[in-house]
C-alpha cells in the first residue's frame, strides 16, 4: 500500500521498494474551472511541466530532463512527454519521468523533481494536482503526495528529491513553493535542499 507523504517526510527505497530497478515520478492535474459566458462554467487547459534536475555532491547542476530535453545525457532518466492541457483520470499522471536507478550518472547525488506552470497560472484552483512515486518494475505505487493543498498564488513547486546514499536511494517530499515558468527559475529554491 502506498505511503501518503506530507511536506518534509522521506522514505528509504531500499526498505519500501527493495530491488526496484526503475522508479517513475508522475505528476497529474485536472483542468481549471473558470466562469464562462452567462454565468456558466468552462474548463481551462493548464500547461504544467515536470522536470528532473541532477546535482553532484557539491551541489552543482550536471544535467536536466524537461520538456526541451526528454532524456538525460547518460540515458538513465526519461521524460515521457509534455502534456499541455491537464485533465485525464484522477489517478493517472499527465507527465512521467522514469529513472533507471542503477544507470544514473555516478556523479549525481541528488535528483530534484519540479513542476512549473508554463503559462503562469497559479496552483490555486487546479484540481487533483498530485505526484506519485511508482516502481516501473511491478507497477506498485510506493508514495503519493497531494499538491493541491497549498498551491495558492504560486506557479512552481519543488516536489521532491531522490538522494543517493550509502544504503541506496531515499525519496523526500519537499513541497517548496516558488514562482517561475521553467525549472531554471527554481534553482535558488532547489539549492536550499541540497
Amino acid at each position: 500500500m502506498a505511503i501518503s507523504l506530507n511536506k518534509g517526510q522521506g522514505i528509504s527505497l531500499a526498505k519500501e521498494a527493495p530491488g526496484m530497478q526503475v522508479a517513475m515520478l508522475g505528476a497529474g492535474w485536472g483542468m481549471k474551472e473558470t466562469k464562462g459566458f452567462f454565468g456558466g462554467k468552462k474548463l481551462k487547459e493548464i500547461d504544467l511541466d515536470a522536470s528532473c534536475i541532477l546535482f553532484d555532491d557539491g551541489g552543482q547542476l550536471i544535467d536536466q530532463v524537461w520538456f526541451q530535453q526528454l532524456r538525460s545525457a547518460d540515458g538513465a532518466i526519461l521524460h515521457t512527454g509534455d502534456d499541455r492541457s491537464g485533465g485525464g483520470a484522477d489517478n493517472d499522471p499527465n507527465e512521467e519521468i522514469r529513472v533507471d536507478l542503477n544507470a544514473v550518472n555516478a556523479a549525481a547525488k541528488t535528483l530534484m523533481f519540479t513542476i512549473n506552470s508554463f503559462t503562469g497560472e497559479t496552483f490555486d484552483g487546479i484540481p487533483n494536482a498530485f505526484c506519485v512515486l511508482k516502481s516501473v518494475d511491478d507497477g506498485s505505487e510506493i508514495a503519493r503526495y497531494n499538491l493541491s493543498n497549498e498551491g495558492g498564488r504560486w506557479t512552481a513547486l519543488v516536489i521532491a528529491k531522490l538522494v543517493r546514499g550509502g544504503k541506496g536511494w531515499e525519496f523526500h517530499a519537499l513541497g517548496e513553493w516558488g514562482n517561475g515558468r521553467t525549472f531554471q527559475e527554481l534553482l535558488p529554491v532547489m539549492q536550499r535542499h541540497l
